[in-house]
């Protein structure tokens, strides 16, 4: 028994028309613009009156109806077997999710709907994209009172459906959280080129809004001959420092506003549910992760954050598509921090005693001579053109790199097997580690093109929620061998009834 089915369709929290109404007028910003500058555009206050306000009258009034129709027409019903949405004023549309195919059930508040206490309940389906669910807008207690009744259907358990109390949080303790200094700290380290990128295109579009001219400042920089030239070697090396300088603290301030925005009061905890990761200054998010649907863990890091020894962690669940929905439990720690969080998920860091296998060094220098082979082709085309001087500069420089990579990628990435789990560590750069679950992979396959099967090696592939788990270029002995561990693993244990050890402390409902 689940508890009793609801009654009838329910609509969500009458609010959620006027927060709809308030983002909707967003979209009428420029319109209203447009229209200000086309009907007063010789000043004549008359027309202030006679056409312009009316106009903002109608604009507003239609959209406050609209959404008002929207949410008039918007009901949800809590079924037996399914969670159904109709929606639609002209049109209807109805849509039925299976409770089995719903992963977990997560809680998003916007800044709009936060200060109307509402939230955004998502269900998560696994399929991505459209395939997930969401009710728009729902109060903080109906929100998690519908959680735990999805949750509950979902597996089989108990939950009165009729309560309208606030549902109380998840009692737990706290695994991980970030200070503020911790957070400012992670954006430091968030850089990003794109943003950047972003910046200049958008002081190209508006340079009439500068008070100088930001392209005749490059050219002046730039070209022999200008003011700056004129100043000395010194002056134009200075010039130079300032202008990527000022690139780099534009770079650096928005990666740190992003990181505060997403992380801010980030707290993860172990409750009765799994992991509870809550986070975000103007947009606030609650999302439970289930240990039990834990397939692989994600430890990554970076070229200047390994330098100073941070990590992140990511779980990749049965809730996660194509690896872009893997949950990030702890995105900025020491590994000392971590150590603890992956002990609640039921897995475990590598061993110090563990025996790691590395791609065949015919892997290697077959990447490199294919990468070889292009820099030759790149070379011939240039002396087609007749410019040898060009033609040298591919072979020597990008054979040099390719060199390098493949010696320092053999170097650095390795696989390993113990009897539970499966390890792959890759990059050197920025180095990454993926545990998964021996019992949990979804399939195990070993591929090999025409070059592996000449050569003697193959690739190994593991199916997962997230994504793969690939280890590359083993020998092919070594590779059928790890392939059926694994395949015997997973027959061990039927994949439709994973639940968590009593370590993990799941209690059921």
């Amino acid at each position: 028994m689940t508890g009793p089915i609801e009654d009838g369709p329910r609509r969500t929290d009458p609010r959620s028309f006027a927060v709809r109404a308030i983002s909707m007028l967003g979209q009428l910003v420029l319109p209203i613009l447009f229209g200000a500058f086309a009907i007063l555009d010789e000043g004549d206050l008359g027309d202030l009156a006679l056409y312009f306000v009316p106009l903002v009258l109608v604009a507003v009034g239609a959209n406050m109806a609209f959404a008002y129709l929207r949410w008039r027409r918007l009901t949800y019903t809590v079924g037996e077997a399914d969670i159904r949405v109709e929606s639609g004023i002209l049109s209807r549309a109805a849509r039925s999710v299976p409770y089995e195919r719903i992963q977990d059930v997560s809680l998003e508040q916007k800044p709009v709907p936060r200060l109307f206490g509402l939230v955004e309940v998502k269900f998560e389906t696994g399929a991505g994209g459209g395939d997930d669910l969401a009710l728009t807008y729902l109060t903080q207690g109906e929100g998690e009172r519908l959680r735990e009744l999805v949750r509950a259907r979902r597996d089989g358990t108990v939950v009165a459906s009729d309560s309208t109390d606030t549902v109380e949080a998840d009692s737990g303790h706290l695994l991980f959280a970030m200070s503020p200094k911790r957070v400012v700290t992670f954006g430091l380290f968030e850089f990003s080129l794109a943003v950047v990128a972003v910046v200049a295109g958008l002081a190209q579009q508006f340079d009439f809004l500068l008070p100088f001219e930001v392209w005749d400042w490059r050219e002046q920089l730039a070209a022999p001959g200008q003011w700056l030239a004129g100043l000395g070697f010194l002056a134009q090396v200075l010039g130079v420092v300032v202008a990527i300088g000022s690139l780099a603290l534009v770079g650096v301030a928005t990666g740190v506003i992003r990181t505060v925005l997403r992380e801010w009061n980030f707290r993860l905890e172990r409750t009765d549910k799994g992991l509870r990761r809550r986070r975000g200054l103007l947009t606030r998010t609650d999302l439970v992760m289930p240990v039990h649907r834990v397939q692989a863990l994600r430890l990554r890091t970076g070229f200047l954050r390994r330098l100073f020894g941070w990590h992140a962690l990511k779980v990749v669940s049965l809730a996660s598509d194509s690896g872009s929905a893997n949950h990030e439990a702890v995105p900025f720690a020491q590994m000392d921090e971590i150590a603890p969080v992956v002990a609640e998920t039921g897995f475990a860091l590598p061993a110090t005693n563990l025996d790691w296998d590395r791609a065949m060094p015919a892997y290697r220098v077959d990447g490199f001579l294919l990468g070889f082979a292009v820099t030759l082709l790149i070379s011939a085309i240039a002396l087609a053109f007749g410019r040898w001087e060009l033609a040298l500069i591919p072979p020597i420089l990008g054979g040099g790199w390719m060199a390098l990579h493949e010696y320092l990628d053999w170097r650095w990435s390795r696989y390993a097997l113990d009897r539970d789990q499966l390890y792959a560590r890759r990059g050197w750069l920025a180095p990454s580690l993926t545990i998964g679950s021996r019992h949990k992979l979804q399939s195990a396959e070993i591929i090999r093109n025409p070059l592996a099967r000449l050569r003697g090696y193959a690739d190994l592939h593991f199916g997962l929620a997230g994504g793969n788990l690939r280890m590359r270029g083993l020998p092919l002995a070594r590779a059928q061998a790890i392939r059926d561990a694994v395949l015997a693993s997973m027959g061990e244990r039927d994949f439709s009834e994973v639940v968590e050890t009593s370590g993990s402390r799941l209690e059921a409902h």
